[in-house]
């Protein structure tokens, strides 16, 4: 007689990329999955934490892609955990920071399917920190802003136009193709030498890094042919990585050789 199956999701952060970022909590939860749902930005080696005989599928989507829209995934949750038993939604950083998993959750919950959130290791945080920038520092950065860069509306969050203003450290998701525009919110505040870095697939082996100012920046990512997914951060925390100092010596060089010129 077959045991009853008892529904129950498991909403898990993956971590920024790096298949080693994962929390324990996570893993363990994956041992236990009998369906693993991942999304696009997952690192395939977590899968291998999960039970052999688990069912693994895709449900990733990229931007521009309607593969998988987010109601297929609801709805696969659901009917998943019913059939099965414990479905992992395995998704890229925290479930909760522009995930949607807030939604999934309310989503899931109506069928009356027990559900857990194992937090991730948020990519907002992890890779600034991959490439030395403190998001916060004392005397330079009190506090810091997470904003998307493209909301549900396809626009640029007016929220930017708020955080430039401060001393924050603003750290953008999903602002690759708003560049322009986010270069032109500072250079409206007149802060055409705001440093700015970006990093692409950070913490992991593809990872690519361009940081400078407003003033040279969508220049430096058109050269390196940056794209998504990628973190935004801008403030003058960039400045204080040691991997990024010597952009800000020859900027500051530059600079005083245009002073002494036209002097």
């Amino acid at each position: 007689m077959r045991n009853e199956v008892r529904p129950r999701v498991t909403l898990v952060g993956a971590g920024p990329g790096d298949p080693e970022l994962i929390t324990l909590k996570g893993v363990l939860a994956l041992n236990k999955a009998d369906v693993v749902l991942y999304d696009a930005l997952i690192d395939r080696a977590l899968l291998h934490h999960a039970p052999d005989k688990a069912l693994k599928i895709f449900v990733g989507k990229r931007h521009g892609s309607h593969q998988n829209p987010q109601d297929e995934t609801n709805r696969l949750c659901v009917v998943y955990a019913q059939k099965y038993g414990h479905v992992v939604r395995l998704k890229g950083g925290d479930p909760f920071v522009f995930g949607r998993g807030a939604e999934e959750l309310d989503y899931i919950q109506q069928f009356g399917i027990d559900t857990a959130v194992v937090p991730g290791i948020s990519s907002t945080v992890a890779v600034p920190a991959s490439v030395g920038i403190p998001v916060t520092k004392r005397g330079i950065s009190e506090s810091y802003w997470v904003i998307t860069g493209t909301t549900s509306s396809g626009a640029l969050s007016d929220d930017l136009k708020l955080a430039c203003r401060s001393k924050a450290t603003v750290v953008l998701l999903m602002g690759t193709k708003k560049l322009k525009e986010i270069v032109h919110t500072y250079e409206a505040q007149g802060l055409t030498d705001k440093p700015i870095a970006i990093v692409e697939r950070g913490t992991t082996r593809e990872e690519k890094v361009v940081a400078g100012t407003m003033e040279d920046i969508v220049a430096k990512a058109t050269e390196q042919q940056i794209g998504a997914p990628a973190i935004i951060v801008i403030g003058e925390v960039v400045r204080e990585s040691p991997r990024l100092r010597e952009v800000y010596e020859e900027v500051l060089c530059e600079h005083q050789l245009i002073s002494w010129s036209n002097e």
